[in-house]
């Protein structure tokens, strides 16, 4: 069986007439040109969204991008990955300014529910992409319909953002212990097709490296709505998928990390773990959301250690 564990390779209307009046109208003082304001009433058209994208920051590219990748993310996350720069008593100053302009910009949407609250204001806001995000970001995907987000249920919100919330984490882990995140894939692009399995669908898949390993994991994020059962079901699809050899994204076998909500949670889960065949307590993991990024780095310093014994 392939060990998730090598070398590091370290990787890293026809508005066209119109395009003129958009170009040098975008500010980053929060105030979007009235000329602007009135095309984000009509439907989206190419035109619009290159001349946005001429003068968009560099910041502003990082957080569509962060947002394009996790489906959905709170303006508090948001804030701690694009913020930090800032002294803290302007982070949330400038992220609502900067936000705002790219929701009224129609590059980004807020759904319905947010995270928290009324009295989590601006920072409990969930963000997707909007029309013009989506033709912005499409990489080549020409002739692609867009179309607004919707807002999903409560449920469901809560599990994707448990996603971003890990996303988070191994972010602010890779600034202060100086190790990197290779590759991040939130559902459904972290989902593979198999040859004798059909689709595995992991929530998400996560690449760490040091300066001299890569560590490869498969992550499911338990909520604790699923019965024992049906999780037990899910974690053979991964055990029958090491004993067929099939591999990941990368060329090599994940392991698989089940992050879960509660101490009581962890415990169940250990126990199921405990009782699955082999490969399971070589390829099966269990952690808190609360830790799981420490736990998978600091699982990364251990094979580093051992790989320099």
């Amino acid at each position: 069986m392939s060990r998730s564990v090598r070398r590091s390779r370290r990787v890293e209307r026809d508005q066209s007439s119109s395009l003129a009046s958009y170009r040098g109208s975008v500010g980053n003082d929060g105030e979007t040109p009235a000329a602007l304001q009135l095309t984000s009433r009509l439907r989206v058209r190419a035109a619009y969204v290159a001349a946005v994208a001429k003068e968009l920051s560099e910041r502003d590219r990082a957080v569509i991008g962060t947002v394009r990748l996790l489906h959905a993310v709170s303006g508090a996350q948001l804030e701690r990955l694009h913020f930090v720069d800032l002294a803290a008593s302007s982070r949330p100053v400038m992220r609502r300014r900067v936000l705002a302009r790219l929701v009224r910009l129609r590059l980004l949407v807020t759904l319905e529910r947010r995270i928290g609250g009324v009295r989590a204001g601006s920072a409990g806001l969930v963000y997707a992409l909007d029309t013009a995000g989506q033709r912005l970001t499409a990489d080549g995907e020409g002739g692609k319909a867009t179309r607004r987000p919707w807002t999903p249920s409560a449920r469901f919100l809560d599990h994707r953002l448990a996603g971003s919330e890990l996303y988070v984490q191994l972010r602010e882990a890779e600034r202060h212990r100086g190790l990197e995140l290779l590759r991040f894939l939130a559902e459904p692009d972290s989902w593979q097709q198999t040859a004798t399995l059909g689709l595995l669908k992991p929530d998400a898949y996560a690449v760490v490296a040091s300066d001299s390993v890569e560590d490869a994991w498969w992550i499911e994020i338990d909520q604790g709505t699923e019965s024992v059962p049906t999780l037990r079901r899910k974690l053979h699809v991964y055990l029958d998928a090491a004993r067929a050899g099939h591999l990941g994204p990368d060329g090599v076998l994940p392991r698989v990390l089940v992050a879960v909500n509660s101490e009581q949670r962890r415990e169940a889960v250990e126990d199921l773990i405990s009782r699955l065949p082999a490969p399971a307590s070589a390829l099966l993991c269990v952690e808190t959301q609360a830790d799981a990024a420490a736990f998978i780095l600091n699982t990364l310093h251990d094979q580093d250690a051992a790989d320099g014994q």
